[in-house]
């Protein structure tokens, strides 16, 4: 349905990159989403990585002991430089796995065990290539002389250019991107490759983030960029161009984890993540682009067909709550807490 401004109707939407963790997380989180989306690529980078079909069997139990029919999370495999062939596509081939996750070694959370070369992982590649499974890709260069803020710049010229050139039918997401160098890098590929766009490098910029104060609670990586990049993230996610779709990169962290003198990257999105990209929408006066960006795009990519449930937005205020508390006590600060969001679900 067009939106009249104040009320929208969508296809049940899906999320293309979130957390979960596992154990009281996993609990307190997955119900968040479940509320709103449809679908979620579940991230890998747990404590104990998912790196086998085996472990995905397990931590697709922890998801069916919610009971929630309506949603299904799609599992991801975390490559490494020892990644077996086999297995992944034994895993593809079953359904367990819908995609398979590039991390850079000490990239991000959990991602110690991550690939150390591309060139490890070749093979890999290859078979993924042959069986359509699709590449996500965490877009950043760990070299410590490289700047934080242009470790996604150099991730492109260094690594993804090249494996595009490899393996030009292997079918890639280019996660969470931050940069208008991503952006203008996806356009350019006119379709061959897909990019993720979460909700808070939509709202924010790095000023939000260290101006008067730092704020942990919006680090996150990759790390928040310049307004520029910004202003470029809003405008390719309200472009109605097919390789631009919703995925919240929602990461949930205890407060203590934040709050420390070594804080954890991830900002947590999940509780009100749908309502957060219409306000980007409303702003930049694209809804008529909102239900292409949220609902549409990621399935056709991802070969998937859209859903067909609906739900309905409303322009209507939302105290945001101050914080969320997992059945073991963990204490989770959300994105917004204590304050407001601009719309609602209806």
């Amino acid at each position: 349905m067009a939106p009249d401004g104040t009320r929208l109707t969508l296809r049940r939407p899906d999320d293309w990159h979130a957390h979960f963790r596992s154990g009281a997380m996993l609990r307190l989180v997955t119900p968040h989403h479940a509320r709103v989306f449809g679908r979620a690529i579940a991230m890998p980078n747990l404590v104990l990585p998912v790196t086998t079909t085996a472990i995905a069997k397990e931590y697709i139990a922890e998801f069916n002991k919610l009971s929630l029919s309506h949603f299904s999370p799609l599992l991801t495999c975390y490559l490494t430089d020892s990644t077996d062939a086999d297995d992944l596509a034994h895993g593809f081939a079953e359904k367990i796995f819908a995609a398979a996750k590039l991390y850079p070694a000490h990239a991000t959370t959990n991602s110690a065990h991550g690939v150390t070369n591309v060139r490890n992982i070749y093979p890999v590649l290859e078979r993924m290539q042959k069986i359509g499974m699709p590449l996500l890709v965490h877009g950043e260069v760990t070299d410590p002389v490289v700047d934080i803020f242009d470790r996604e710049k150099i991730f492109i010229e260094k690594i993804l250019s090249p494996l595009l050139r490899d393996f030009p039918e292997l079918k890639i997401v280019m996660e969470h991107i931050t940069t208008a160098d991503a952006v203008d890098f996806g356009n350019a590929q006119n379709g061959n490759i897909g990019a993720t766009i979460t909700a808070h490098h939509l709202l924010l910029n790095r000023n939000d983030m260290l101006v008067g104060g730092i704020r942990p609670h919006y680090y996150c990586l990759p790390i928040i960029k310049r307004a520029r990049h910004q202003a470029a993230l809003r405008a390719a996610a309200t472009s109605g161009k097919p390789w631009f779709f919703l995925g919240t990169d929602s990461a949930p962290h205890p407060r203590g984890s934040k709050e420390s003198a070594c804080g954890c990257a991830g900002v947590y999105t999940g509780h009100i993540a749908l309502e957060l990209y219409a306000e980007v929408f409303d702003a930049e006066d694209a809804l008529d682009q909102f239900e292409n960006f949220a609902s549409i795009n990621g399935a056709k990519f991802y070969g998937l067909p859209v859903n067909e449930e609906t739900i309905t937005l409303v322009k209507q205020p939302q105290k945001v709550p101050a914080q969320f508390t997992a059945d073991d006590g963990t204490i989770l600060i959300p994105f917004r807490a204590g304050e407001t969001a601009l719309w609602s679900i209806a």
